[in-house]
């Protein structure tokens, strides 16, 4: 006699039973390792269905999706049936009609109460049982799994529904993680797809208002040389004309690009970019961080997002660098017509007095300082430091929601201009502006003085970068007319290691900042960003070389502070990577100095170095 539900041989029922709890733990395991990650959904709910099958000493069966609001059903897994995969069938219709109208298991004695269903009469499963379950996600039916009885004497009980509800379960956990997956997958596309348009855009626009200009400084310096000449009216109606469409062009180029985001957040929102943030300082140290948001986060301008974040990064470097801190909490507070980032760290703190002085003139480790304020202040925010030795540092900025006007245009980049004689130089600076600050704009590169002054009235920069030996050398005043056409004119110029003399005359002409010619675009950025808000700023390396200056203007040993500190080190023996660590400087960096001093010195090596300080 045979077990009326399984049709097995009592002899082989107790075991089956013994078995069966082993085999069905065993399948749910495999099943939950399949749903970890990423899957391949269509492979993985055949597996589903068929382990769920064959639990229930069963041979066939079928998957479905269900959109109850088109009031349809689509077959995406079918084996054993009737080859219906990919077929779509009413709500009205099947098992799958019933389990979606009753929103609970249905268990039939026979597959002919189905009304209007798939099967034939003269189908084996017509005189089968049939179970149906739901596979709901957050109350809502999104598939049904069907299971065929394997002959007529099979009959499904409450304990086979639970088992089936439990692969229904792992279908529904397959195609929320397929979904979500996907939206994922969406969302990367979308954002790479929007990352490289802005970058298309702006390289287009970039290179075509850098050209516009300077065909416009053509034009001008064409239209003088037809007055000079004393040609005939065509010709300057004509030359006026190209003017007209060049200026046209430029501004249509400008308006393209307006309300283009920078790429700095590359394609995440705020919250996300600052979490990546802190999972860096936990990497860099044992520092426990945590962020907080307050307020309901929504969308802002993009050059708000981007400055915010360049702030947060900017204060979360100084923590890992310089505070020593054991704990980090970030905070990004959205007001009503406002957002508000605070940095606070447990770290050792700094006198901020006489760190930030006067901002006149700051060594490289307070650039830092100077840029998130100047970043708030360019948007019309504010930003405010509160620290003292020992007591842990914070640093709060409020920006506002929307990037304020200037002259009637929303302004939220700054405008540069480069005067440089050397091209491959002048394209370094370009590149490395590019890819470090994408809120600095390079309105066009001159490279020859008598074009500048010219370049400047037509382009009306935030800032004038400047190559020092150029404007000394062929154009001694220029500066000073610079100057006189625009009182306010922020100015930055590009040198090696001027002299005290240097330095004053160019102060006295009004510059605002010295950029090292071996300075990385971090460091520009800062100092760039810093002269757009009136604040005169110094590179590290420069500083260096001015501090180390005696009154008469020579240098004590001709090297400067970091070069002896450099040489010391040297003449102890360490390696560039243990002077690195001990300055808290790149290796890169080390070896420059060393290559510095051997200059300076005569020294072939660093052998010889040691031995000619030994000597002495």
């Amino acid at each position: 006699m045979t077990d009326s539900r399984l049709g097995l041989d009592p002899l082989l029922h107790d075991t089956w039973r013994a078995d069966g709890a082993q085999q069905r733990l065993e399948t749910v395991a495999n099943l939950a390792r399949d749903l970890a990650g990423r899957f391949e959904l269509q492979p993985l709910l055949e597996r589903i269905l068929r382990h769920a099958a064959t639990l229930l000493g069963c041979e066939s069966g079928s998957l479905s999706l269900v959109n109850e609001a088109s009031g349809t059903y689509a077959k995406k897994v079918d084996f054993g049936v009737g080859c219906q995969e990919g077929q779509t069938f009413s709500l009205d219709e099947g098992v799958t009609g019933q389990v979606v109208r009753g929103r609970s298991t249905v268990i039939l004695r026979t597959y002919s109460e189905v009304a209007k269903g798939h099967i034939s009469p003269d189908d084996p499963r017509w005189n089968c049982a049939v179970i149906g379950v739901p596979i709901q996600w957050d109350e809502r039916v999104i598939g049904t799994c069907i299971i065929f009885g394997a002959n007529p004497e099979r009959v499904f009980t409450p304990d086979d529904a639970a088992l089936a509800e439990l692969f229904a379960s792992h279908a529904a956990i397959a195609l929320k993680n397929s979904e979500l997956h996907a939206i994922a997958s969406e969302r990367e596309q979308e954002a790479a797809i929007g990352a490289e348009r802005e970058r298309a855009v702006r390289d287009v626009h970039e290179t075509i208002g850098r050209s516009l200009a300077t065909l416009l400084l053509s034009l001008d310096d064409a239209d003088k040389a037809v007055r000079q000449d004393g040609l005939e009216t065509a010709a300057l109606q004509h030359l006026g004309t190209a003017r007209n469409i060049a200026h046209d062009a430029l501004a249509e180029t400008r308006r393209t690009v307006l309300g283009m985001g920078p790429a700095s957040l590359a394609g995440r929102d705020l919250d996300v970019a600052v979490a990546a943030e802190l999972t860096w300082v936990e990497s860099m140290g044992a520092a426990e961080t945590q962020l907080t948001v307050i307020g309901t986060p929504r969308a802002l301008a993009p050059e708000i997002e981007h400055q915010a974040f360049k702030i947060i990064q900017e204060a979360l470097g100084n923590v890992v660098t310089h505070s020593r801190a054991t704990s980090v909490r970030v905070g990004l507070v959205y007001d009503t017509d406002s957002l508000a980032v605070l940095v606070e760290d447990n770290g050792r703190g700094f006198d901020l007095a006489a760190t930030h002085g006067d901002h006149s003139a700051v060594p490289s480790g307070c650039l830092g300082l100077h840029g998130m304020t100047s970043r708030a202040v360019h948007l019309g925010g504010d930003l405010h430091i509160d620290t003292m030795p020992g007591w842990g540092t914070k640093v709060q900025a409020t920006l506002p929601d929307k990037v304020p006007e200037r002259g009637g245009h929303p302004q939220s980049r700054w405008k540069v201009l480069i005067g440089n004689d050397k091209p491959l130089i002048s394209a370094g600076l370009v590149r490395l502006l590019q890819l470090s600050e994408p809120a600095v704009q390079i309105a066009a590169e001159v490279s020859a003085p008598a074009q500048l002054l010219d370049a400047y009235e037509l382009l009306r920069p935030d800032v004038l970068v400047v190559d020092l030996d150029m404007i000394q050398t062929s154009a001694p005043g220029l500066l000073a007319q610079v100057r006189e056409l625009d009182p306010y004119a922020a100015i930055v110029v590009l040198t090696d290691n001027p002299t005290v003399d240097q330095v004053r005359s160019a102060k006295q002409a009004g510059v605002r900042g010295f950029i090292n010619r071996a300075a990385d675009g971090e460091a520009i950025a800062r100092v760039i960003v810093a002269a757009g808000q009136g604040q005169a700023l110094v590179e590290g390396d420069i500083f260096d070389s001015l501090m180390a200056a005696t009154p008469d203007g020579s240098t004590h040993d001709n090297f400067t502070v970091r070069e002896r500190q450099v040489r010391d080190m040297v003449l102890q023996g360490m390696a560039d990577k243990q002077i690195a660590r001990e300055l808290q400087i790149s290796a890169k960096t080390v070896e420059k100095h060393v290559g510095s001093l051997l200059r300076k010195t005569g020294a072939r090596n660093r052998t010889m170095l040691v031995s000619m300080n030994g000597a002495a």
